[in-house]
């Protein structure tokens, strides 16, 4: 074969497999899907794998649902045994670091089976689209170690942007630090006990970024009424840092809680309000403290915005 004509083979090998990897296919599982990218030899994720991917939600008229591009963060997740025929779990495991398809899902499978009412814009019978790039394939003690490294990384980093909050703020003679790098603000002493590990507390709280913008507060909840939150301290129903800061708090006592994202929300951020690796500012007015188990259900953590 001359040179030339090579070429021209060459060609038409790119072009049909480019067309075969958009083409939409179907697995004896029934999971409709188009592979947009895919590599030879990559790993592939396997159940039990921790992935992280980027992935967008779409109707049946393409309207977008969810996009984790836009919330700062990409989705992780454990990869489980598919729950239903044609789940797309099943095409995860297609794909390895650096892969990317759009995985078809009948939404009366994928809505009936988790329990969960249809979101606004999706129709009975009709098909999500879930378009994914994956970014990582981990096994779970692969996940775990590089958390850790992250996390002692951003620990320094969280350090010295407090450190300059606290001095560009004349708060250096009056922030105190808690071993684990939680800083708080004594605003209006309280002459009563302090929380003890189990004790049922009830705040009333402020949350902010470093640029003072404000994310949530208990007395502007609709959904609590105004009400302070009450939950049980020291058993890991709120951040680290709110264990933490309100702890070295007395009853009746104002303080604001400089809280590293180690001890918060993390790399993760939360819901679109905190963006990943933020230091946050908490005003925390610890109103009562009570024995034993709360009377009504406690807040598993603070929920930004709601």
């Amino acid at each position: 074969m001359s040179l030339k004509n090579l070429g021209k083979a060459a060609l038409i090998v790119a072009v049909v497999a480019a067309c075969g990897k958009n083409r939409q296919q179907v697995t004896d599982n029934g999971l409709k899907y188009q592979i947009h990218e895919q590599s030879e030899g990559t790993r592939k994720g396997k159940v039990g794998d921790i992935l992280t991917l980027h992935l967008t939600l779409m109707n049946s008229k393409d309207s977008i649902l969810r996009d984790t591009h836009k919330e700062g963060a990409p989705f992780q997740m454990l990869l489980q045994v598919p729950p239903f025929k044609g789940s797309y779990e099943e095409g995860l495991t297609m794909l390895g670091k650096g892969d990317s398809a759009t995985f078809y899902v009948s939404a009366d499978s994928l809505f009936t089976k988790a329990m969960q009412p249809f979101p606004p814009g999706v129709q009975k019978g009709t098909d999500i689209g879930i378009a994914v790039k994956i970014l990582n394939v981990q096994t779970e003690d692969e996940y775990k170690k590089q958390q850790a490294a992250d996390a002692d990384k951003q620990k320094g980093i969280d350090e010295k942007v407090i450190a300059d909050y606290v001095a560009k703020n004349g708060l250096a003679g009056k922030a105190k630090k808690t071993a684990s790098g939680v800083y708080y603000v004594v605003t209006q002493p309280g002459a009563g006990a302090m929380p003890q590990r189990g004790d049922v507390v009830q705040v009333h709280y402020a949350g902010k970024l470093l640029n003072g913008k404000e994310f949530d507060n208990s007395r502007k909840n609709p959904q609590a009424g105004g009400k302070p939150a009450q939950f049980q301290i020291g058993v890991g129903m709120v951040i680290p840092g709110w264990e933490e800061g309100i702890m070295q708090m007395h009853k009746g006592e104002k303080a604001t809680l400089i809280i590293p994202s180690t001890l918060a929300y993390g790399s993760r951020g939360s819901q679109g309000a905190i963006p990943p690796n933020s230091v946050l500012l908490f005003d925390i007015d610890l109103i009562d403290i009570q024995k034993g188990q709360p009377t009504q259900p406690g807040m598993p953590q603070p929920q930004p915005g709601r």
